[in-house]
Order: C-alpha cells, then sequence, then structure tokens
C-alpha cells in the first residue's frame, strides 16, 4: 500500500509539473522561423587600418547604425591581423596587408557578424599569418569562412546562428597568388593550407590575320619546340589553336577573350552549397574576384559561375575585388552582387611595408610608407586616389519574407575621394548629389543584367518580379 501511495503521488506530481510546463512552455510554432523578415546589410572590401569607433558625424553614424540593424552584416576582410610574428610571402597580393589585431574588435563595433577570407591578399605573409588572422578573427566574436588547412576545410560552409534564422557561408577567390590556394592530400602527406579557389581558363579568341602573326611570331622566338627540339604548342589534329607564352588561342571570326571556370572547382563548390542549404535557412556564396577587362564588368566565367550557386541552393552571392561597383542581377529571385566596390580602404595607412615594396620603385633604406604612396600613385595622380569610383559604393540591404526576397535597398557611401590619405577610406553615407550620381552609375551597370533601378530619398531600390 505504501509503495501504490508514494506512486500516486508521485503521478500526480508529474502530471501536475506536465500541466504547468504546458501553460508556460512556448509552443514550436512559437520558435524562431526563417519566415519571418529578415534583413541582410552587405558590404565589398575592407582593408581596415585605422580605428572605427572615435568618430561621430551623423552620416557616419547613421551608416553604422545601418549596418546594426540588419539581422546579419558581411563584409570580404582584406587584411591580415598579426603583429609581424611571421615574415612576408616572396609574392603578395599587390601591396603586403597588415593591420593591428585590435581591429577585428572594430569590426565587430560596427555591426559585422560574418567576414570572407579567400582574397589575394590571404596568403601576403604565408599560412602563419593567415591563421594568426584567424585566431584574432574569432577571439573578436566574428565568423570567416574561406580559409583552412586543407582544400576541403577551406572550402566548407560556416554558419550563424541568429534568432530569426541559420544562415551559411561560402567564401572563395578567384584571384590569388599560387602559393595561397588550398591544397587536398592523398593521405601521405599533410595537405596545403590556404585559401578556397575558384580557377578559371582564359583563352584569347583572334582573328585569321593576328591569328597568323602571332604564330609566326611564335616561330621565329622558337616557342612551338621544346629543348630537346620536340614540338610543343601546336596540334596537328587542331589547326585553328595553339598555346604561346603559357596562353590558349583560338582562331575566331573577331578578337576578344573567353573565360569559363574550372569544372572540378566549380562543381566542387556547388556541393558544399547543396549541402549548406539543407542544413541553413539562408546561404550565401562570395567571391574575390579581380577578373575583367573593364573594372565595372565581370569577367565571362563570373555571371555563369554565379547562376551555377544559386542554382546549387544560394540565396545570396556577393562579389568584391575590382575596388569598384559592378552590376546588380536578379536571377530566379535571388541577387547577385557582382561587385559591392568598397567599404573601408585604408591601404595608404599600413604600419610597415616589406623590403620588396620598397625595391619595386627603386626606393632605399630611407624610404618609408608615405614615400612609397608617393612614388606609387605618383603623388595622388595615378592609380587609386585618382579615380573617383574606387571611393564610392553602396551598402546592400536585401530583405526577406517568408525566405522570399522582397526588398533590395542600395545605400550609397562615400570613402572620401580627393580628401587626404590619413583621413580617406573611412565610409559614411554619401550626401544627394554624389548618392544619386552613385545609383546611376550602378543603374547602368545593372542595365545589361535585365535589373531596373529607381531611388526614393536618396536610396537606391531594385524592381523586383512581382513587387
Amino acid at each position: 500500500m505504501t509503495s501504490v501511495t508514494v506512486n500516486a503521488k508521485a503521478t500526480g506530481f508529474v502530471a501536475a509539473c506536465c500541466a504547468c510546463l504546458m501553460l508556460s512552455l512556448p509552443s514550436w510554432a512559437e520558435f524562431r522561423s526563417a519566415d519571418e523578415r529578415f534583413t541582410m546589410a552587405l558590404t565589398g572590401d575592407s582593408i581596415i587600418t585605422r580605428k572605427l569607433s572615435v568618430y561621430d558625424e551623423p552620416e557616419y553614424l547613421q551608416m553604422i547604425e545601418l549596418i546594426r540593424s540588419a539581422d546579419l552584416a558581411f563584409t570580404n576582410l582584406e587584411v591580415l591581423f598579426h603583429d609581424y610574428e611571421t615574415y612576408p610571402m616572396a609574392v603578395s597580393g599587390g601591396t603586403w596587408m597588415r593591420a593591428d589585431p585590435g581591429l577585428a574588435g572594430e569590426l565587430a563595433w560596427a555591426g559585422f557578424d560574418l567576414l570572407s577570407r579567400a582574397n589575394n591578399h590571404t596568403g601576403d605573409y604565408g599560412v602563419e599569418g593567415m591563421r594568426i588572422t584567424s585566431r584574432h578573427v574569432r577571439e573578436a566574436g566574428l565568423l570567416d569562412a574561406g580559409v583552412g588547412e586543407s582544400l576541403a576545410e577551406a572550402r566548407e560552409a560556416k554558419f550563424l546562428e541568429t534568432s530569426k534564422a541559420r544562415v551559411a557561408l561560402i567564401s572563395l577567390s578567384s584571384s590569388f597568388a599560387r602559393h595561397m590556394g588550398a591544397g587536398p592530400s592523398r593521405d601521405d602527406m599533410p595537405p596545403r593550407p590556404g585559401l578556397n579557389p575558384l580557377r578559371y581558363d582564359t583563352t584569347y579568341e583572334v582573328e585569321a590575320e593576328e591569328f597568323e602573326r602571332l604564330k609566326t611570331l611564335g616561330m621565329t622566338l622558337g616557342q612551338f619546340t621544346n629543348q630537346d627540339g620536340k614540338p610543343r604548342g601546336l596540334k596537328d589534329d587542331k589547326p585553328g589553336e595553339f598555346k604561346l607564352f603559357g596562353s590558349d588561342f583560338k582562331l575566331a571570326d573577331s578578337n576578344r577573350v573567353r573565360t569559363t571556370a574550372n569544372e572540378k572547382d566549380l562543381e566542387a563548390i556547388a556541393a558544399v552549397v547543396s549541402n549548406a542549404k539543407r542544413l541553413a535557412d539562408f546561404v550565401i556564396v562570395t567571391i574575390h574576384a579581380h577578373e575583367g577587362q573593364k573594372r565595372s564588368e565581370p569577367a565571362e566565367f563570373i555571371p555563369v559561375f554565379a547562376r551555377a550557386m544559386v542554382d546549387a541552393g544560394a540565396d545570396v552571392f556577393v562579389g568584391h575585388g575590382p575596388h569598384a561597383l559592378r552590376g546588380i542581377e536578379i536571377y530566379d529571385g535571388k541577387p547577385i552582387f557582382y561587385s559591392l566596390g568598397d567599404f573601408i580602404f585604408q591601404n595608404e595607412t599600413l604600419l610597415r611595408l616589406p623590403y620588396d615594396n620598397y625595391a619595386r620603385y627603386d626606393l632605399d633604406e630611407n624610404a618609408h610608407v608615405a614615400d612609397f604612396n608617393d612614388k606609387r600613385y605618383k603623388n595622388d595622380a595615378e592609380g587609386f586616389p585618382a579615380n573617383p569610383e574606387i571611393w564610392e559604393a553602396v551598402v546592400a540591404v536585401p530583405v526577406f519574407e517568408n525566405q522570399q526576397l522582397v526588398e533590395l535597398a542600395l545605400h550609397p557611401i562615400t570613402l572620401g575621394y580627393g580628401l587626404p590619405r590619413q583621413v580617406r577610406g573611412r565610409p559614411m553615407l554619401a550626401d544627394r548629389e554624389l548618392g544619386a550620381k552613385i545609383i546611376n552609375d550602378l543603374k547602368e551597370r545593372s542595365a545589361p543584367f535585365g535589373t531596373q533601378i529607381t531611388q526614393r530619398r536618396g536610396v537606391g531600390y531594385v524592381e523586383l518580379p512581382n513587387h
């Protein structure tokens, strides 16, 4: 009897607790859902070498609030964080990029959550520079993707948890020095650490007259035989093609450059995207790509690749790299940004540069960073300082409801073209006149992709199908 009484009491207690829990706990339907309104703040390249948190201009703080108010914010980290624990590599992405490790926290202060790491500066200071940067980025509470201890790790998606949705980020680069690309292993030696690469092939199509002239040049210079006198570069079964100076040439009706993404890389990255889509609510694929005959136009392989990523499951495709805006495409209801330009461009205020940068311009041991800048840009008369579009960009804010794109706002920003180098490079919202110019530029560059953009109160809006 005693045991029965105890069990009855226990049963009653459990029942009471369950009833209490049913009253106090939310139903599963009340848990977070990606069907809610979800916003992203997307930016281009960030080369940060100075603090962000010390400034208080209204146009600047409004831009910071725009980033912070989004459900997630993204930028491409195009600089390394370290204290010179390692040496510069013989080949870099141009200028050897390095910043104080504490500046990772400045990106977190600005509201960023996600960083892409695969770009042409990933390996400026070798594998150790990459690893040290990863440590500082993660200590700042930022999620990054695009680098790893092997090709598989560099390629894999990284996942951000938010109160509304789980978001995957896949980062890759088509612009990089060969030593920077991660590699696989056959298990008989360690894999090569590095970035997630997208290789591509280039073919120069030329008209008959130029084709024969190049072919004759190759023969005259002995480029179609090897050191043993055996033929190379020419194929009897393909008389309309040859390889010269490491490049492929093909007979055609007109002159143009053709580029195609490496099929194996495309398939492997698409598989990662497909996997991520089945594990997350949103998938962002981001590429660092300088390639294109003009800064404002992507190379041929990039739109083909971007659409393939959407087909594989990407919800957003973000490009950066040329330091200028490129067009926007809406493909299958998903936004493709071929380049969002620069967000932070403080490449002139690095603390130190390696010998190689100075030697390129015949600068001696008494030269310093300012001397390098003067020589490289001919006292701001050439290069980046002289090109306004380098210092003009947008913060793109796509809005999703029920995981469908319902709005795409483009907030124009200026990085201070024409200001002194110790000032320019930090972004803030552009004034009405410059903002209208930036949106008009983006409108023209998006038109070839069938995209229409309107302006309202200084902000650009992409006209979406069925909206």
